[in-house]
């Protein structure tokens, strides 16, 4: 019962693997002109699906209370958008003359390029009872690695535009006119969009599987594996620094949502952009390998030191209060 609990808790995770497993068995199902015509379902649907989802989910109010944190949101968006990605290039740069697959490299500078899932960020930090860090979504992934697409960037940015703005924009107006019905209904929006998810990312293992000539070794994804836990444990130990300094200005509650907001990476916008990015690229599931990889091991990551990162919070509190002045 136990086991059949927590396979219920983490079904994304088991769906994932599902997926791809279903992939290998029978790629013909999901690749480009097969039956599942992912060309359009998954390009243009699945992808607005998502963002329409994500846009009537969406709680505007949330967005405007936030802006007033603008220190916290400052750093979470310069450390995000700025240090993250710029620090995996240059070590990018070092591994460049190792043997590790250079497919997965490019999927490790992708990941530095994603901004924090609202999700798990925010459902850690509410675990141990901190601030909510909210950013904008990065254009990063364009920049850092565009040269590797084989999409023409107006066409990118077009795609971008009417399978990632348009829907979100409309999913919040729609959100204006049933925002009670919304709060007391409170429909399943992480559920439908993780399904979706994992319909995209079936698909892009499935044009995997069904090319003969990719090949990956065992010892590259170990090594990315490796890689990945460093990158996040070196990240938050960094922010953590960063933030709990005497001239910081920031409280233990702050530090807290520094810590997840800025080294948790977003799936949900990942697979869909690179999908865009990348669309038809023949290694495409090689480059989205390592945001696979990162998505669970930041949540595993995190539920470990939760309880830590708590206690270390509520006796920080507590010592301010302490030596507050009475008056």
């Amino acid at each position: 019962m136990r086991l059949l609990e927590r396979v219920r808790k983490e079904w994304f995770m088991v769906g994932i693997v599902v997926a791809i497993g279903a992939a290998k068995l029978e790629p013909s199902v999901g690749v480009n002109g097969g039956p599942l015509k992912p060309e359009i379902t998954v390009s243009y649907i699945a992808v607005a699906t998502i963002f329409f989802n994500s846009g009537l989910s969406l709680k505007t109010e949330e967005l405007t209370s936030a802006l007033v944190h603008l220190k916290l949101h400052l750093f979470i968006q310069v450390f995000t958008l700025a240090f993250f990605p710029t620090t995996i290039w240059l070590f990018l740069q070092l591994l460049s003359v190792t043997s590790i697959n250079e497919w997965l490299l490019k999927g490790l500078q992708t990941v530095g390029c994603m901004p924090p899932p609202v999700s798990s960020a925010v459902i850690l930090t509410k675990a141990v009872g901190g601030n909510e860090g909210i950013v904008v979504t990065p254009v990063l992934l364009l920049l850092f690695l565009g040269s590797s697409s084989s999409v023409p960037f107006t066409s990118i940015f077009s795609q971008l535009f009417m399978t990632v703005v348009v829907p979100l924009v409309i999913g919040q107006i729609v959100r204006r006119y049933i925002k009670d019905w919304l709060e007391r209904k409170k429909p399943p929006f992480g559920v439908v969009s993780s399904s979706v998810l994992l319909m995209i990312i079936y698909t892009t293992f499935c044009d995997t599987f069904s090319n003969p000539n990719i090949d990956l070794d065992k010892f590259s994804l170990i090594l990315i594996l490796f890689i990945i836990v460093s990158i996040q444990l070196s990240f938050m130990l960094l922010t953590f620094v960063f933030s709990t300094r005497n001239n910081s200005g920031f409280t233990p509650a702050d530090t807290v949502a520094i810590i997840f907001c800025s080294t948790h990476k977003s799936l949900t916008l990942g697979i869909p952009m690179l999908k865009i990015v990348f669309a038809g690229h023949e290694h495409l599931s090689l480059i989205s390998l390592p945001l696979l990889i990162y998505h669970p091991a930041q949540i595993l990551l995190g539920s470990v030191l939760v309880p830590t990162i708590k206690s270390w919070m509520v006796s920080r509190q507590k010592g301010v209060k302490l030596t507050r002045p009475t008056v």
